[in-house]
């Protein structure tokens, strides 16, 4: 196997003993410890966009316009992409627990310092820094997820967790309304308020995950066997303890030849070459979906107040924010059900094509309305939207999964989120000044043909890897064949 320095080789029936666990209270220490991290990223979304009108008095705020709204969340999103490709390569690297530590306190630094932004130069830096380290976070967390969570479950908690980003945007949007009330507190604080309660709530993030082990399978992969056969029996332990039986026997084993470090030309080989089709599955997923949620949420506030005269948007985007939510929850156990192919089609194309009727009738709603067409819209495209991520996490050899995750990220959020939010901050500037609403309906299509066609692409190369071990999914590179080859040389 080209790059690196082989270790060894070990015959190991670790990923088959993490799958066939049951559900356990051990598990939901996993689901909280790590999957926060999306209330952390929807609440700073939300706060950007319910907060514009705060931030663009210079007295009290920053001085921001709404391109300038537009511009900070394109800042933001570009951080994003940055972050996930840097420490997506240390993930696989030097582990999941290191850098899900890591790229915690990356954000918790980067949102204290937005708190105390003197001017918008200061605060799109800022931006940046935080988008940083929740591009980071997304790379080890979706990583580490997949690799503890069994097979069984896999697709309805990474759904599930990755829309929790809405229970974070539900309590961005309620915390705001005191926050920006001038009677409750003083508008020069209010907003850096916000902010400053983000970084607490990272912090005691920051204890609970100091539970979450490594992840076994990367462990046994990187010549750290003895270290992955310890966690593992501490988890059965635990697991065992909590249902209150013994577990099952397993039979069934990989052989691999253990890695220090996997080289990136072998990681992009892998991309490019062993999986084209699913590179292609992954890049229309997470454009799509990056499009849409970027343009329309980080400018959501700013339609509602410019257009509207809604002087306390926190309401209607909670009341948006928690549809996303329950879309996802109630949609995740389908994922392993009906299937995943099936089910990402469904929700992208239902979903795309809703938010083209809502731009075709645009300038007949008022805020209500549509507040409540968006409800409808992102109740089927969160499910759709966090599925983009579960893709990516399973679709592709272990010992490549962070980067991947990161690369389909940066590249599709790159083409949909950064754009997005420039584009539909120069169509309410131009609205605006028209005083017509339906100008901004061009960035409501473009959004519906992305939807849709991540949809169909979906529908023909879409991974039916329901109930299917990451391994079975895609084989391990170091993973040796009946001849005693590498994957990774057998493809060479």
């Amino acid at each position: 196997m080209a790059g690196g320095v082989e270790t060894g080789r070990i015959t190991t029936d670790i990923p088959a003993r993490l799958d066939r666990l049951p559900w356990a209270r051990w598990h939901w220490m996993i689901v909280v410890g790590l999957g926060t991290v999306w209330i952390l990223d929807g609440l700073e979304v939300t706060i950007v966009g319910s907060m514009s009108d705060a931030l663009r008095p210079h007295s009290t705020g920053i001085g921001l316009s709404s391109w300038g709204v537009g511009f900070a969340g394109a800042v933001y999103v570009a951080g994003s992409c940055l972050g996930a490709l840097f420490f997506g390569q240390l993930t696989d690297r030097f582990g999941r627990k290191r850098l899900f530590m890591v790229t915690l306190g990356v954000y918790l630094v980067g949102t204290v310092l937005t708190a105390v932004s003197m001017n918008p130069a200061w605060y799109f830096a800022c931006r940046f820094l935080t988008g940083t380290g929740i591009g980071g976070e997304y790379a080890a967390i979706n990583s580490a997820i997949d690799e503890l969570i069994p097979a069984k479950y896999r697709g309805r908690v990474d759904v599930a967790i990755n829309g929790s980003f809405w229970v974070g945007a539900a309590g961005g949007s309620l915390l705001t309304i005191p926050l920006l009330d001038p009677t409750v507190v003083d508008p020069s604080y209010g907003w850096r308020l916000a902010f400053g309660l983000g970084a607490v709530l990272a912090l005691g993030v920051l204890f609970v995950r100091r539970n979450v082990p490594e992840s076994p399978r990367w462990l046994f992969i990187h010549g750290r066997a003895k270290d992955g056969e310890d966690v593992v029996r501490r988890i059965e332990r635990t697991v065992a303890a909590e249902i209150g039986e013994d577990l099952p026997e397993v039979d069934d084993e990989i052989t691999v030849r253990q890695r220090r470090t996997i080289s990136m030309t072998l990681i992009a080989r892998t991309v490019f070459t062993m999986y084209p089709k699913r590179t292609v599955l992954c890049l229309s997923l997470f454009t799509g979906q990056a499009f849409l949620y970027n343009a329309f949420f980080f400018t959501y506030g700013d339609t509602l107040s410019t257009f509207f005269d809604v002087s306390r948007t926190g309401y209607y985007l909670a009341v948006f924010a928690v549809s996303n939510f329950v879309g996802a929850l109630v949609l995740s156990p389908l994922f392993d059900r009906v299937g995943r192919v099936r089910m990402i089609t469904g929700t992208y194309v239902v979903s795309g094509v809703l938010l083209g009727v809502t731009g075709v009738v645009l300038g007949r709603l008022d805020a209500t309305t549509l507040t409540l067409m968006g409800a409808i819209v992102f109740f089927f495209a969160s499910a759709g939207a966090s599925a983009a991520y579960l893709t990516a996490s399973e679709v592709f050899p272990m010992e490549t999964r962070a980067l991947c995750i990161a690369f389909f990220y940066a590249i599709g959020t790159a083409l949909g989120g950064i754009t997005g939010p420039l584009l539909f901050g120069k169509l309410l500037d131009n609205a605006s000044a028209d005083k017509d609403i339906t100008t901004i309906a061009l960035g409501y299509f473009i959004g519906a043909a992305l939807m849709v066609g991540g949809g169909v692409v979906e529908a023909f190369l879409g991974v039916r890897a329901e109930g299917r071990s990451l391994e079975e999914i895609a084989t391990p590179l170091t993973a040796e064949d009946v001849d005693g080859d590498s994957v990774a040389a057998a493809t060479a």
